[in-house]
């Protein structure tokens, strides 16, 4: 299993529905809150990573990339530096930052120098184990730890996001506003 963020050219995507809106005209762009923080991957990346995973597994684990997160009023001003956001709030289930190793599964989980690997829960010794998994060099996290899109290591700022967005030709297709 293979656990990661928001893909960066997949179908539907934010980056999409606000290019088709300023395309519109719309330079107001819906934002749920301010402060709302995602993973970022792209589609090249994760599609490296899942067969990264399928090359490494022993049975159960999860794998999840350390990735880069963003702050989505700095995704919506690499679009177009000069959009404004109109504030909706945040819709039902929705959550404000995005959690991809909670406190809990942080206990069965090892720190490898690109990704994170789960350990599964009681299913006997045809699966991985933390054991068996900490043989591949991978390193125990400390208490309390937790993997959200607000507390990363690494941050998109604006002007990664643009180089990363024009890069993948997400902006060349939406004749956003130059920087």
């Amino acid at each position: 299993v293979v656990r990661y963020g928001n893909v960066l050219g997949s179908r539907g995507s934010i980056v999409q529905q606000w290019k088709a809106k300023l395309d519109a005209g719309d330079h107001e762009l819906p934002l749920t809150d301010p402060r709302m923080t995602r993973f970022w991957i792209t589609l090249d990346d994760a599609v490296r990573f899942t067969m990264h995973a399928f090359d490494q597994m022993l049975g159960g684990e999860i794998f999840v990339p350390r990735i880069p997160s963003m702050s989505l009023t700095d995704l919506g001003r690499a679009i177009d530096p000069t959009v404004r956001f109109r504030e909706i709030g945040i819709r039902p289930g929705e959550k404000l930052h995005e959690l991809l190793i909670s406190e809990d599964d942080a206990r069965r989980t090892l720190r490898f120098d690109r990704h994170y690997v789960i350990a599964p829960e009681g299913l006997g010794e045809r699966f991985a184990t933390l054991s068996k998994l900490q043989q591949f060099g991978g390193t125990t996290l400390p208490d309390g730890f937790e993997y959200s899109s607000d507390k990363n290591e690494e941050w998109l700022d604006t002007a990664a996001l643009r180089r990363l967005l024009e890069r993948s030709g997400e902006l060349a297709a939406a004749g956003a506003v130059p920087a």
